[in-house]
């Protein structure tokens, strides 16, 4: 598998990651619905022996559970991969969501995120949303202590615009940017990427899949059918008029995948890695055999006229 170096980091990282928000379980604002602990840790095992070397995670998935997952997952592996994880998205007692990037929240989520992860470093510390906007200096002058106290080894952000990275690199460097990109959520192309390919900050792309729609097995009737509690019931995207239009563009990359012997996921894949300025993709998964379903993306790339196929259908349905 491919490996590309991280920004300003040492780190050279597969150009897939495993995102572990899935893992987080139900229960909770954003949840995936049920899963199934041993499940979860099953797919962390398989990512790795499929050559999978880094896994995301965030405090705020499942309020600390997916990081206690991820923890049990990789407690006496023989190969440690890299560990992402984030903060700013906190819990009260009564598991409501707040956010907070106070020096002193910052460096006591560091230090719960540590615990449950049973690590003595954190490899990519990331602030997970600019919020509160007004904060973004004190959060991020705490993050650069915990790099210099060896705590973590590189700091990055997650889904902050080029003005509010200004405002950080003029405190300390930006390893990486964790924002949404996939063929369905194109927002980040014209300003952000090239901004962090011109300034040399890495991207991890979140949820090029978007969630699910562009693996294929996605459906009216099964989005019709999600649990309760899993997030995607609510989003615009699973909702019409966009769902018709979304399922279509699935399709199409269904049909390019199809041509070569790889599934709509692994072509959803290509289409993100064939950005320049991106250096890898979360994909989520919470079951060994999706990780048989997306592991072909790792490899397989679009031509330029399917790259461009793909690309006259997004400009043509807006």
């Amino acid at each position: 598998m491919e490996h590309r170096q991280l920004g300003n980091s040492d780190m050279q990282i597969t150009v897939l990651g495993l995102g572990t928000w899935a893992m987080g379980s139900g229960a909770w604002e954003f949840a995936w619905g049920p899963q199934d602990e041993q499940a979860s840790i099953r797919t962390i095992h398989h990512a790795l022996d499929a050559g999978i070397n880094w896994i995301d995670t965030a405090a705020i998935y499942g309020l600390g559970l997916s990081e206690e997952v991820v923890g049990r997952a990789l407690k006496g592996t023989r190969d440690t991969p890299y560990v992402f994880t984030k903060c700013s998205m906190r819990w009260d007692d009564q598991r409501a969501i707040y956010h907070s990037l106070q020096r002193d929240s910052v460096r006591a989520e560091c230090e719960a995120s540590l615990r449950r992860l049973q690590r003595d470093v954190i490899d990519l510390y990331q602030i997970h949303w600019p919020n509160p906007d007004p904060d973004i200096e004190e959060g991020w002058a705490a993050m650069a202590e915990l790099q210099r106290e060896g705590k973590v080894r590189s700091i990055g952000v997650s889904n902050f615009n080029v003005a509010q990275m200004e405002r950080a690199t003029k405190i300390a460097p930006i390893t990486s940017l964790q924002p949404p990109y996939s063929a369905v959520n194109t927002g980040v192309a014209q300003a952000i990427l090239p901004w962090c390919q011109a300034h040399g900050i890495g991207v991890i792309a979140y949820s090029p899949m978007q969630a699910g729609l562009l693996t294929g097995a996605m459906t009216a009737d099964r989005i019709a059918n999600l649990p309760d509690d899993d997030w995607r019931k609510r989003d615009r995207n699973f909702q019409e008029p966009r769902l018709a239009r979304n399922l279509e563009l699935a399709s199409l990359l269904g049909e390019i995948g199809q041509s070569h012997g790889v599934s709509p996921a692994a072509a959803a894949l290509a289409w993100v890695l064939a950005n320049g300025a991106v250096t890898g993709a979360i994909v989520g998964a919470r079951a060994p055999e999706q990780v048989d379903g997306f592991i072909a993306g790792a490899d397989f790339r679009l031509s330029p006229d399917e790259y461009a196929r793909v690309n006259q259908y997004i400009t043509a349905h807006p």
